[in-house]
């Protein structure tokens, strides 16, 4: 399957808008951040694990055990804090 991945705030200053990337089936949003974070680099470093990531799944906040879907968009983001 396919979902599409953007990434937010530093993330996106670090990896760019968003890419397309295929998983297995049954993968969760804990697998693709996983995935990610094994090409190394800016990846690694933007999405290892102890990172404070946040994820959505088309648009919903999401838990790392959320099923992901083929089509499915997947966002990245720092937390925001307020002041």
């Amino acid at each position: 399957m396919k979902v599409n991945v953007r990434y937010f705030a530093s993330l996106r200053e670090a990896l760019g808008e968003g890419e397309t990337v295929e998983l297995e089936e049954g993968a969760d949003l804990a697998v693709l951040r996983r995935r990610l974070a094994a090409r190394g680099g800016r990846h690694g470093e933007a999405l290892a694990p102890g990172r404070a990531v946040r994820g959505a799944v088309d648009r919903v906040m999401a838990a790392p055990d959320a099923p992901l879907r083929d089509g499915a968009e997947v966002a990245f983001f720092p937390p925001v804090t307020g002041g």
